[in-house]
């Protein structure tokens, strides 16, 4: 039997994606070589771009936020033993019940009351939406993969139905729905930081990032830390093992697609309530399936996922700033780092784990075990 290698927990979650990252990373710099660009200039460019200053920081981190979101609802599926690609979906649900909310009782309502109630929507909103797959996959079997892919093409067509019917602005000829009153909007950070004497630029980031924040820290109190995520990371693990302790696989992953349909949801708070201020039809515009990459990164852990998060929001802030400042330095190649980045540290991630566990050997941080496979 072989003797493999267990990687210490530290090293699985630190060390292995920041390995992963400076591959991909030095692979993105032979190819901007290639093309004729400097590969320093690029990246310094790109790290200035995204936390050189105020305005930069701010994009990030609003760009974060959506893919904290999207990554812990990837992250609570995966736990409960389910692959969650209707995030996309999701998040339009949660952008809807926003709206819906906030065109309904924006006149009746003041804002410490009506800015709950938009967040309460809209994660009601993604986890209705969720249900449904998780439904058919507990009671009648059908895979969860199959039926949230679908339920996204679903979701677009009702938003596209809407925003050119109930929910258009009368008299505009962009399929979107009329402006939000003062009171459906989250206060900006600029807003939040200068009423503490704090001057900030004006951007999209607002609120929204410290809701983020908590839904990180919650999930992590969840997962590890309650009964109940006990519960659905055994499920995930092994139904036939949660059945025989008692447990109800069914019930456990209506919770988990739940639970993770009201994180996709939140997608709107930011997107919606945050930063445009009205339905838009493209609002999500592919964070549901970023959040996949942005979970597998950070090892499906609520840190991981924030700081693969910010990862994600400095590539596309950052990348931005490098299409305006590099002449012919275009958004594909943008496109192009944050693929290899998912390559290597996505579907890649376990590739450099065998030589990783042998410097680990020999450093005394790990030690060989008799078992038949590394811990994937």
């Amino acid at each position: 039997m072989d003797r493999s290698v267990e990687l210490p927990r530290w090293l699985d979650l630190a060390v292995l994606p920041a390995v992963n990252l400076a591959v991909a990373l030095g692979v993105a710099g032979i190819v901007a070589a290639g093309v004729g660009f400097d590969p320093a200039e690029v990246l310094v460019l790109l790290v200035r771009g995204a936390f050189g200053s105020a305005s930069g920081l701010s994009y990030t981190l609003y760009y974060a936020t959506t893919f904290v979101f999207t990554g812990l609802a990837v992250a609570v599926a995966l736990h409960g033993g389910l692959f969650n690609i209707g995030g996309e979906g999701q998040a339009m649900l949660g952008g809807l019940g926003v709206a819906v909310v906030a065109l309904s009782l924006e006149a009746a309502l003041p804002a410490w009351l009506l800015l709950p109630a938009l967040v309460l929507a809209a994660a009601l909103a993604g986890a209705a939406w969720a249900a449904l797959p998780a439904a058919l996959q507990a009671w009648r079997g059908s895979h969860v993969v199959i039926s949230t892919i679908m339920f996204n093409f679903i979701a677009a067509a009702l938003l596209s139905y809407l925003l050119v019917g109930a929910l258009k602005e009368p008299g505009n000829m962009t399929p979107e729905s009329a402006a939000f009153a003062a009171a459906a909007r989250l206060p900006g950070m600029h807003e939040l930081l200068g009423a503490l004497g704090l001057p900030w630029p004006r951007t999209p980031l607002n609120a929204s990032v410290l809701l983020a924040a908590a839904a990180a820290a919650g999930v992590w109190l969840l997962l590890w830390k309650t009964q109940a995520g006990y519960a659905l990371r055994t499920v995930g693990f092994s139904p036939q093992a949660a059945l025989y302790a008692g447990m109800r696989p069914p019930r456990l992953v209506m919770m988990s697609m739940g639970l993770s349909g009201a994180l996709a949801g939140l997608v709107g708070v930011n997107e919606i309530a945050g930063a445009h201020g009205r339905l838009l039809a493209d609002f999500v515009a592919g964070a549901g399936f970023a959040g996949i990459a942005v979970s597998l990164i950070g090892r499906n852990h609520p840190l991981g996922i924030v700081l693969a998060a910010l990862l994600f929001g400095a590539l596309y802030q950052g990348g931005a700033e490098l299409a305006f400042e590099v002449r012919g330095f275009s958004r594909d190649m943008v496109f192009l780092l944050q693929g290899l980045i998912v390559l290597f540290a996505g579907a890649m991630a376990q590739v450099a784990a065998p030589w990783l566990a042998r410097l680990a050997v020999r450093a005394g941080l790990a030690v060989p075990s008799h078992r038949g496979a590394p811990r994937g």
